[in-house]
């Protein structure tokens, strides 16, 4: 995905694998997670480089300074998230750093996933989201 898109989107953009298959050891349902940090100015050429390719996703919020895109019909299918850097959602990075710099962050995050096995999708992404906040509270 890196050497497709690079060239297409902005020389600010920093593309980075950031969901759990990016992580080792960490539960995964097997999709690929993107995020694409580029600078605010090269913010709107950037969502529309992506939105020219990807579908929307329509789950997701979309505000000035991010945007959200997904694709099933690849080999494992794609979500990415496009933020500004510094920005207020600027933080998939920053909690992928932390799940693979503490082991028992890790641990405890897939039991959650474990836990929310069969439960709606709606109860496991706000499960999910306060976990996901707790880390980045600590971070801070």
């Amino acid at each position: 995905m890196r050497r497709a898109l690079g060239p297409a989107l902005p020389t600010s953009a920093d593309i980075r694998h950031v969901g759990a298959t990016a992580i080792p050891g960490c539960l995964t349902k097997g999709d690929l997670d993107l995020v694409v940090r580029v600078d605010a100015a090269d913010f709107p050429a950037a969502e529309v480089c992506l939105a020219a390719r990807f579908a929307r996703n329509a789950g997701s919020i979309r505000t000035e300074d991010f945007a959200a895109f997904a694709d099933d019909g690849q080999p494992l299918p794609l979500g990415i998230q496009l933020t500004v850097k510094g920005g207020p959602f600027d933080v998939f990075h920053h909690f992928a750093d932390a799940l693979r710099g503490d082991a028992g962050l890790l641990e405890r995050y897939n039991a959650l996933k474990t836990r929310c096995d069969g439960l709606p999708m709606d109860a496991y992404r706000d499960e999910k989201s306060r976990f996901i906040a707790a880390v980045l509270r600590r971070l801070r």
